[in-house]
């Protein structure tokens, strides 16, 4: 595996829709297995595919949970509303205040192809969505009511 640079805020490539991915080969498993030594070396908790160069709807969350691998996700539902600070590994050293579903279900397909859905509630959906969004060229930022520097 190897660490792979995390895209910075201002870079076009964050702010692009992403395409579908259609192969479910070993360049994904290593775009996947990439990401999540990325991550884990930066401490975050997430990552999505544009984050490291790739426009693919992709991403995963590493969070008490577990580790989930999205790939090709659609949220189907969303329910309450939760609000508190998020950052992102793409916008190094501030915070905002973001407002996101509390709860929400996702349907996605795994590096393999097979399609599964779940629910996550809590600190878990605030991650799905932050992720989630970045696969359609929205951060944090563009949603936060206030942002402040670490």
């Amino acid at each position: 595996m190897a660490i792979r640079n995390i895209v910075q805020v201002g870079d076009e490539t964050l702010r692009k829709k992403c395409f579908e991915v259609t192969s479910f080969d070993q360049k994904l498993w290593t775009l996947l297995d990439d990401m999540k030594d990325t991550v884990r070396k930066a401490e975050g908790a997430g990552l999505a595919g544009p984050q490291v160069g790739v426009l693919r709807r992709v991403f995963f969350v590493d969070v008490e949970e577990g580790y989930f691998e999205f790939v090709n996700p659609v949220i189907v539902s969303v329910s309450g509303t939760q609000s508190g600070k998020e950052g992102c590994l793409s916008v190094k050293g501030k915070w905002g205040e973001v407002t996101r579903p509390k709860k929400v279900v996702i349907k996605a397909q795994d590096r393999f192809g097979n399609a599964f859905s779940l629910t996550a509630k809590d600190f878990f959906a605030r991650a799905v969505c932050h992720e989630y969004d970045h696969l359609d060229g929205i951060l944090y930022i563009d949603k936060a009511t206030e942002i402040v520097n670490d």
